[in-house]
């Protein structure tokens, strides 16, 4: 493991160094590159030949963070990407991964730095554009809660939420986020959305976008219009278990087509 100093952050970092086409791949809001190895997310583990870099987002995992909730807009860390990318793969063009917060995160990085990316697959985009609203109120109430009542009662409330049938059959899970952080990251979050469609339309690369069915927070309203805006775009949607564990081997097709 690695720490890679930021303002305001030293992010944890691991870099598997098989030879071959650089990778990075990104976790989601409150999520760590463990947990989403423990949620069957990490679609790197079935990469091989190639020089993967994971992470754990500032203020997420083993990454250190402030309580300054704009450190945590997507923009924001788009820009951690973009100067992680330049101390570990300087001037190559990489394959980006990420889920949720994380497939925001590289969108709005491969609209700052179009060049730097060679393709993106990107795992359960997140509410956007119309369905980012109620959303992003029920961060802001999160938050609040968190504040007001601690992290215990915020816990209870979502343990009885309903799961995508394709994410059932896990171990519960925990944020990996420190309590003190968490209203911050999800400030943060309810401030942020994806780029505009008309901006992603000019990312002109190959784009994996994986979905899953019944999901609100994940809704297939965001893949289906993502994958009509870019111009050389492929949606996998998941309806059972069976079928996310299918999604490291597409990632790793996708990754050899580079080479």
């Amino acid at each position: 493991m690695t720490v890679f100093e930021l303002p305001g952050a030293a992010l944890s970092v691991e870099l598997s160094d098989e030879g071959g086409h650089p990778v990075v791949q990104l976790h989601g809001l409150t999520s760590s590159r463990a947990r989403d190895r423990v949620l069957d997310l990490d679609l790197g583990r079935g990469l091989s030949g190639t020089r993967l870099l994971r992470y754990d987002a500032r203020g997420h995992g083993r990454s250190t963070g402030s309580r300054n909730a704009d450190d945590y807009l997507w923009p924001n860390l788009a820009g951690d990407l973009l100067t992680l990318l330049d101390g570990f793969f300087p001037g190559e063009r990489v394959y980006g991964v990420g889920t949720s917060m994380g497939s925001g995160t590289l969108m709005h990085a491969a609209i700052k730095d179009p060049d730097r990316f060679a393709g993106l697959t990107l795992l359960l985009p997140p509410t956007a554009w119309e369905t980012r609203v109620a959303q992003a109120q029920q961060y802001l109430a999160n938050a609040a809660l968190i504040e007001e009542q601690g992290e215990s009662p915020f816990l209870a409330a979502g343990r009885d939420a309903p799961q995508p049938p394709a994410a059932v059959g896990h171990p519960e899970t925990l944020p990996e986020v420190a309590e003190a952080l968490l209203p911050s990251v999800y400030r943060g979050a309810a401030g942020s959305d994806l780029p505009d469609p008309a901006d992603l339309a000019r990312i002109d690369i190959p784009v994996r976008i994986l979905a899953w069915v019944d999901d609100p927070s994940h809704p297939m309203s965001t893949a289906t219009t993502l994958a009509d805006v870019f111009g050389q775009s492929t949606l996998t949607v998941a309806e059972s278990p069976r079928d996310v564990r299918r999604w490291p081997g597409l990632l790793l097709y996708d990754v050899s087509r580079l080479n």
